[in-house]
């Protein structure tokens, strides 16, 4: 018996005139992901993908999996494959449904007859098919309103396709359909969460890490690097550009007030970032602030921030608390590396009484204590780039 994939989109379906652009997207980031599984044969009908193995060395447990994790998929769902006949139908579904209703009370089935030629239409289709699955099932029974599982019965251009239930993808939009954005990677829970939002909506990602050595340590920067593999499985590959920070910190330490070293450098982070940004061709930044989480995140100190920049800010973080930001961190697999106890640059020279509600006039004559321009510079000047390869 063949079994194949079906991937179902959503958002892609209302995108008119510009449907095929984002559905050639989708199908070329599986075909992508299809490569670490085997030989895949990956079409698009009726606003439904299909992923076919064209060979037994196929591993479609894992590309299965994989469709998943693909931003722009809203659900996946093994199919079984026949003939566009009524016999061959029912033979499918004694074989292949009865493994997916174990232990499952009730049931309904849902057929779709795309194929106008075929002599049964959907109503009879489905009241045949639910008697077969009444014969080959014992103990389960029709619930047409709130059944444990749909069995459906598909019959399209290509044959006739027979599953039971569906499983949810990643939903969102196709990677790099929306852009290029710029994140702001520290070693904490909030920006992979960040990211990986994001990246949701069709932003491809670059990312940026201030270290601070020797106030930070080599292991700290490995926590970053682990974290954006980890974000990569969903967003796919993503360079990460390290950037010193410890002259800027050192030299705040010498020449400005405790109280807005926080403000000061997130500045330099925003005018870093910033250029960056241009350098890569990336049209907005990205962070994990929640308005009020810390003291450099209350309303006022974000829009000292960001008058530092001249392009959007993205936060979509910006109205979750912290437990929604873990939620999701435990749900893209990122917590347990995030909270691993290695400092990060934000927790070196933390001031004691930060700012809460800081003047930007204020904030200014500090920065006009130092050269801005010039340590901006020389940060800059000791960027590298580390690539991080998704392993899907």
């Amino acid at each position: 018996m063949k079994e194949i994939i079906l991937c179902k989109y959503g958002e892609i379906v209302l995108k008119g005139a510009n449907k095929k652009y984002f559905e050639d997207m989708l199908c070329r980031e599986l075909k992508k992901r299809a490569k670490a599984y085997g030989s895949f044969d990956i079409y698009r009908a009726q606003s439904t993908i299909y992923i076919e193995a064209t060979d037994d060395t196929a591993d479609i447990d894992g590309m299965f999996e994989a469709a998943r994790k693909v931003f722009g998929i809203v659900t996946v769902a093994r199919a079984a494959v026949c003939e566009k006949n009524m016999e061959d139908i029912a033979k499918v579904v004694r074989e292949y449904i009865p493994s997916f209703l174990k232990g499952l009370h009730t049931f309904k089935v849902e057929a779709k007859r795309s194929d106008k030629s075929f002599p049964l239409d959907s109503m009879e289709i489905s009241r045949e098919i639910g008697g077969v699955v009444l014969e080959s099932c014992r103990g389960i029974r029709v619930d047409v309103h709130h059944p444990d599982v749909i069995v459906k019965v598909e019959i399209r251009e290509f044959g006739a396709y027979v599953s039971a239930g569906s499983f949810k993808g990643a939903g969102g939009m196709p990677i790099g359909s929306n852009g290029r954005g710029l994140l702001l990677l520290s070693g904490g829970i909030d920006s992979p969460v960040a990211g990986y939002m994001l990246a949701k909506r069709g932003v491809k990602l670059e990312a940026v890490h201030f270290e601070s050595f020797p106030y930070t340590s080599e292991r700290a920067k490995e926590k970053v690097l682990d974290l954006a593999k980890l974000v990569a499985v969903y967003a796919g590959d993503i360079k990460v550009h390290i950037v010193s920070l410890t002259h800027i910190q050192e030299e705040l330490v010498k020449n400005c007030e405790e109280d807005y070293f926080t403000l000061l450098l997130r500045r330099y982070m925003m005018t870093i970032a910033e250029k960056l940004a241009e350098k890569y061709n990336c049209g907005a930044l990205i962070t994990g602030e929640s308005v009020g989480q810390v003291a450099s995140q209350t309303m006022q100190a974000i829009g000292v921030t960001d008058n530092a920049v001249n392009i959007p800010v993205f936060r979509p973080c910006i109205g979750l608390d912290k437990e929604e930001i873990v939620q999701i961190s435990r749900q893209i697999n990122t917590f347990e590396t995030s909270i691993l106890p290695y400092e990060d640059c934000c927790t070196v020279f933390t001031p004691r009484h930060p700012k809460t509600r800081p003047e930007l006039e204020k904030v200014l004559v500090q920065e006009r204590k130092l050269d801005f321009d010039a340590l901006v510079n020389e940060a800059l000047e000791s960027e590298y780039t580390e690539y991080v390869e998704a392993e899907y």
